[in-house]
């Protein structure tokens, strides 16, 4: 796969504290790329590296296809999750100086810009004063000013804080229209409804380390436990009977009036598959079967909650 960028073995250490342990992404370009972690685990020390605010102590990051450099950030568009506007400006005066400094033209800086403004719903606030701006509004601001120059990655930390649903949204749309018109993003958050609408794949920073990482698609897989739902009508019992030789668990569910009732079962494998729809067919009525699959944030808890468990254990040990 073409990844736009590669961090390899980070480690950074700031006054006898290990931010970054090891870490390695690789970023696919053309990708919305979730980086996922608790508070404090290290996602915005590695930011701040892919950014060449900080430094590594060890490791490398390349960035379409070298070595990053300082020459590359013109490339490379952030949105801190601490935002910063000069609060006496009016709002377009300062929209047009951040554009100009990513190197736009004073005219072809305005013209974007009121399009930008446009697009977003904020016109009316060209000429008002930053002060004036909501928390919403001041970031729509600065996620224009991020964009403008369509640099090839966009990073994103935490962009929906202080948006109501629908302004974030809109800027959810944006993003994806971005990634379809060929940017790739990396976006940070805590939001996992989020990471399932956005991201084709992720990393999870944990304790300084990255402890999980690929496609959504397949982490959903991988921790889907093989987990079924039935619905059916008839004897609960004789189904329970039915099936047993083909799953591994049986938990049933409400039934109502009308004799409607679920089940989740769950399942040895594939190959068990046939041969339980067989049984459960000739013992109820089926109304319907799926499989169960784990949302990104009962993945985020489970990944996290089994790593620090392997971790508190190994320390123990040690000491």
């Amino acid at each position: 796969m073409d990844n736009i960028l590669t961090a390899t073995h980070i480690t950074k250490d700031y006054a006898g504290h290990r931010a970054l342990d090891d870490v390695s992404i690789s970023v696919p370009r053309g990708k919305v790329y979730g980086l996922l972690g608790p508070n404090g685990a290290g996602k915005t020390t590695l930011i701040r590296i892919i950014n060449h605010i900080t430094a590594p102590d060890s490791g490398e990051v390349t960035f379409d296809g070298h070595r990053l450099t300082a020459d590359d950030i013109v490339n490379i568009g952030y949105l801190p999750e601490e935002r910063g506007l000069y609060k006496k400006m009016k709002v377009g005066d300062q929209a047009v100086f951040f554009a100009r400094l990513k190197g736009l033209s004073k005219s072809d800086a305005e013209a974007q810009l009121r399009s930008w403004f446009e697009r977003l719903d904020i016109s009316e606030w060209w000429d008002k004063k930053v002060e004036e701006l909501s928390k919403g509004m001041a970031q729509k601001v600065q996620f224009i000013v991020t964009v403008l120059h369509r640099p090839k990655l966009l990073i994103f930390d935490e962009p929906f804080s202080g948006f109501d649903p629908i302004n974030a949204g809109i800027l959810k749309r944006e993003i994806l229209k971005l990634r379809d018109e060929g940017a790739t993003v990396i976006f940070s958050t805590h939001n996992m409804g989020s990471v399932e609408e956005l991201c084709d794949e992720i990393s999870l920073i944990n304790r300084s380390r990255n402890i999980l990482s690929g496609p959504v698609r397949d982490l959903r897989e991988k921790f889907s436990d093989n987990r079924y739902a039935l619905a059916f009508i008839g004897n609960p019992d004789t189904l329970r009977a039915a099936v047993a030789p083909a799953c591994t668990s049986f938990e049933l569910g409400a039934i109502d009036t009308d004799g409607n009732a679920t089940a989740i079962v769950s399942l040895p494998g594939a190959d068990a598959l046939k041969p339980f729809v067989a049984a459960a067919n000739d013992a109820v009525i089926i109304n319907s079967f799926r499989r169960l699959m784990p949302s990104m944030d009962d993945i985020f808890v489970s990944a996290v909650e089994a790593y620090n468990r392997a971790d508190d254990a190994q320390s123990s040990i040690q000491q």
